[in-house]
């Protein structure tokens, strides 16, 4: 029984690695769990909620930037104002898609740079997230479904 919590455990942690900037794959790790037989509804859990986690950590990580710091990395304000425009406009939606690789973590980072609304991002990360899991789930462990 100790094998199989510190496994949940270690893939929860893996998952929210694997939503930082750190090049770490979580995917491999769900499957490989699934492969020695662990529950798949468990790992679905798991790696969902270690990666919402993780996307979740980012936002806020975002939340800490001031957007008025971009002008002294002499980005200009039309570009600054371009891309919080398209964060007040594709702000929900584009949360859905920080489970993409390298750039969803970017996603995160400028929903909570430009202030996005906190509790419909969280529930759009996490659903992306969700979603990814279960498609990988059912993929690699077609009778547990």
């Amino acid at each position: 029984m100790m094998e199989i919590e510190l496994g949940y455990l270690g893939l929860f942690l893996t998952s929210f690695l694997a939503a930082t900037i750190l090049p770490i794959t979580s995917e491999v790790f769900l499957i490989s769990m699934l492969a020695l037989g662990f529950d798949p509804w468990l790992t679905l859990i798991y790696a969902t909620l270690g990666n919402s986690v993780g996307g979740w950590f980012n936002y806020a990580i975002g939340r800490l930037g001031n957007p008025k710091w971009l002008k002294l990395l002499r980005f200009s304000t039309e570009k600054i104002m371009k891309w919080e425009n398209r964060v007040h406009q594709y702000g929900n939606w584009s949360a859905f898609f920080t489970w993409l690789p390298f750039i969803g973590d970017l996603i995160a980072v400028a929903l909570g740079f430009f202030r996005a609304p906190l509790l419909p991002s969280f529930f759009f990360i996490l659903l992306g997230k969700f979603l990814r899991y279960l498609i990988i789930v059912m993929l690699f462990n077609l009778d547990c479904l």
